[in-house]
């Protein structure tokens, strides 16, 4: 039985990943951070089959414990600081857990166990003002917030360490990818539980940002199975998982609004508190490299993802569950 750690197994990827692992026959150990209140919820109904442990990556020495005491085979590093927005709020802070935490991580895995497989969640915000349409691994980066520059510290030091020690550490450069259980605080679970709200009579209207901007979205169950592809792999390399397609925050509203048979125009307001200090305009990436080399392909299309979301949110909503 091999072993995995995942660091921010509480979140959403690494909840599916979670699954996902022990549908394969993984022993998983979920690292969570010491706080007063940790939230189980989207690991609740497989909280009795993975071992918790606490650890952080701002402590090295947390780190170094847990991989001497529970020794993976595979880490899977989706820990971070995620929120682009907060981002601008606590630049450093997201330093630290983005940036500098996959470095803690990668000097605690050459210290204990240097055949350790290690994958790094990097992310579509490192191309930021994109140099190039689609974007592919040889994209040049371009961050436009503190998340994308961290993110790219993050890759780049993986990239070191895979190149200088001989570690085997791949990153996948994943596009937006969503689910029932991502946090409203994104604008696709936004849109979808705001029209599921308005729909059911408890909420007037949906206030966003910039309704142009366009991302790749994709479903976060289908990334997670890329992920563990990219660690089955004879060497180590990086792999851009996208669906390829790229939509609007306008469609997305087009779309989950239409669902519950409603206009978005008569309740979506566009305000200026929700526009980001500096803009990503247009994300689409180039799947190609993960489809030929790891045999990986999206399952759900975006209109299926989108109307998926807006159901679990009206059933939520209608028992008192909301996420």
């Amino acid at each position: 039985m091999p072993t995995a750690l995942v660091t921010g197994v509480t979140g959403q990827d690494g909840s599916y990943l979670a699954e996902f692992l022990l549908s394969k026959g993984y022993r998983v150990v979920g690292m969570v951070r010491r706080t007063s209140t940790i939230n189980f919820d989207r690991i609740r109904h497989i909280q009795n089959d993975i071992e918790i442990v606490q650890g952080d990556l701002l402590d090295q020495m947390s780190v170094v414990d847990i991989l001497n005491e529970h020794k993976p085979d595979e880490v899977y590093n989706l820990a971070a600081q995620s929120f682009v927005p907060t981002s601008w709020k606590q630049p450093v802070l997201t330093g630290e857990f983005t940036a500098l935490g996959v470095t803690r991580m990668l000097e605690a895995i050459r210290m204990v166990n240097p055949g350790i497989r290690f994958y790094q969640a990097s992310s579509s915000e490192m191309f930021g003002k994109v140099q190039d349409v689609p974007q592919n691994e040889k994209t040049p980066f371009y961050p436009r917030s503190p998340y994308g520059v961290a993110k790219v510290y993050g890759h780049w030091i993986t990239v070191n360490y895979r190149e200088s020690y001989n570690l085997f550490a791949s990153s996948g450069i994943l596009f937006n990818h969503e689910s029932p259980r991502r946090g409203l605080e994104f604008v696709t679970h936004k849109v979808t539980h705001g029209a599921a709200k308005i729909k059911l009579g408890k909420a007037k209207e949906l206030r966003l940002g910039n309704l142009q901007a366009r991302r790749d979205w994709g479903f976060a169950g289908d990334y997670v199975k890329a992920m563990w592809l990219m660690l089955q792999q004879p060497k180590s390399d990086d792999y851009v998982v996208a669906s390829g397609e790229t939509h609007s925050v306008e469609e997305l509203c087009h779309v989950a609004f239409e669902h519950v048979g409603l206009n978005y125009h008569d309740y979506v307001v566009q305000d200026q508190r929700y526009f980001r200090p500096a803009e990503v305009d247009l994300l689409v990436g180039d799947a190609s490299k993960a489809g030929g080399m790891l045999g990986w392909e999206p399952s759900l299309s975006f209109k299926e993802l989108i109307q998926m979301m807006v159901e679990a949110d009206l059933e939520a909503i209608k028992i008192g569950r909301e996420v």
